[in-house]
């Protein structure tokens, strides 16, 4: 049976000429603004990090204890902050990032930096418990200054005990402000899991960053640093990776319009059922873009099985102006200014590399069969032959474990048949693995 509804519970209705639109609160609209910049811990690692590396960061260290849901912990050696700066930097739209033009305004097409919205701290102190502690690298005299806000009230800066310079950001206790956000997190490790997959993206861009991560009180990350360069990104790809990727990777580097594209692409024998090992990045920020994705499809058409997808590493170099990152809040969407150009770039560099190693494929694969079916061998690389690998720069990594005999892969095919057939080298889908068990 309905119910007719009380009149007197209902909201009262307006006064003729009465407003309808209220000023929100600074609080509400700072949690509001938060729910677009900070979805979960790896968001808010994401930022700081981000920060970190603007302030020209060589080592960056985080600690998070369950999945970074009660507390998350950002260290950089980077250039710090005095007293003053650590009070801006958690007002909304507060950054160091941009500075007017000659005539006033500010370019929005020609940010270099990783941040520019100087809106991560305030949304992270919006909803957390948010403390800041830093000393200026350029003074050796100057203090440390620590500033904390709890659930958008800011303290005064005051006095810290800090042993070197650069920052350390603190969040404890996020989304504490705003209960209803805590119920949509995932579990600790599934949290903790995609702070790790944010730090790796953020750190294969830059190879010349040291990088840690310790959940729980335990090492789960430690990245060196390494030579800026080929050959120092291919070692921190590789620690990121995996060896097999590096040993079957080849070099990608190709300009047109002053656009480059530079990076490793995947051999076509080394596919995956799951487009995992697909890493994106525009001016040094991890992105994911339908446009690149694309291009690599393509590229890698010819080449592959229905349902296989290659690994990729691939950093686009673009002038600013000609790419617009200020698309959504998370800034992991871009827009090409000359999109068709961009993805011919890309189709033709791939290509090109896959052209070139074509006979180099089928030799590392061969070479991975004859080392498991040789006399005694326990792996690929058993007997004292390991294969030429597709990258010279991998060699410089891993040093071989022997010498190939005279006559080298000639001499270990000669008891086999039909060696020149096609081969394929596949990590097993998870379907696959369920089928054979």
């Amino acid at each position: 049976m309905a119910h007719r509804a009380d009149p007197s519970s209902s909201s009262p209705a307006p006064q003729a000429g009465a407003s309808l639109i209220r000023r929100l609160p600074l609080g509400a609209v700072n949690r509001i603004a938060a729910g677009e910049v900070v979805e979960r811990p790896a968001s808010a690692v994401k930022e700081l990090v981000e920060n970190a590396i603007d302030a020209d960061a060589a080592r960056i260290d985080v600690e998070i204890d369950h999945g970074g849901k009660t507390r998350l912990v950002v260290t950089d050696d980077g250039c710090g902050m005095s007293a003053e700066d650590l009070a801006l930097a958690v007002e909304r739209h507060a950054t160091s990032k941009l500075t007017p033009g000659d005539s006033g305004d500010y370019d929005l097409m020609n940010i270099a930096t990783m941040g520019f919205r100087g809106e991560a701290l305030p949304s992270i102190g919006a909803v957390a418990r948010l403390s800041l502690t830093s000393r200026v690298k350029s003074d050796p005299a100057a203090d440390a200054w620590e500033l904390r806000v709890e659930g958008g009230d800011v303290s005064e800066p005051r006095p810290a005990g800090f042993g070197g310079a650069g920052a350390r950001v603190e969040v404890r206790d996020l989304f504490y402000a705003t209960p209803a956000r805590l119920k949509f997190l995932k579990s600790d490790q599934a949290e903790a899991t995609a702070i790790g997959d944010v730090l790796r993206r953020l750190a294969m861009a830059r190879e010349d960053i040291a990088f840690t991560l310790t959940s729980g009180g335990r090492r789960s990350l430690n990245l060196a640093v390494e030579t800026k360069g080929e050959a120092g990104r291919l070692r921190r790809l590789a620690a990121i990776m995996g060896k097999d990727f590096s040993e079957n990777a080849l070099a990608i580097d190709a300009a047109r319009d002053g656009v480059r594209v530079t990076g490793f692409a995947g051999l076509p024998t080394y596919n995956r059922g799951l487009p995992d090992k697909q890493y994106l990045f525009v001016n040094g920020r991890p992105v994911r873009d339908k446009l690149i994705v694309g291009a690599v499809r393509g590229a890698y058409a010819d080449f592959l099985a229905r349902g296989r997808h290659p690994a990729v590493a691939l950093f686009l170099e673009i002038p600013p102006a000609l790419v617009d990152i200020n698309v959504h809040p998370a800034k992991t969407e871009v827009r090409f200014r000359d999109a068709g150009s961009v993805r011919g770039l890309l189709i033709g560099a791939l290509r090109h590399a896959l052209a070139e190693a074509g006979h180099r494929a089928s030799t590392t694969t061969s070479a991975y069969a004859l080392g498991k079916a040789s006399p005694g061998g326990a792996g690929p690389f058993q007997g004292g032959y390991r294969p030429q690998t597709a990258n010279p720069y991998a060699r410089d990594i891993y040093a071989p474990e022997g010498h190939a005999p005279e006559g080298g892969l000639a001499e270990r095919q000669s008891g086999f048949d039909n060696v020149g057939a096609p081969s394929a080298r596949a990590e097993p889908m998870q379907n696959d693995a369920a089928a054979v068990a």
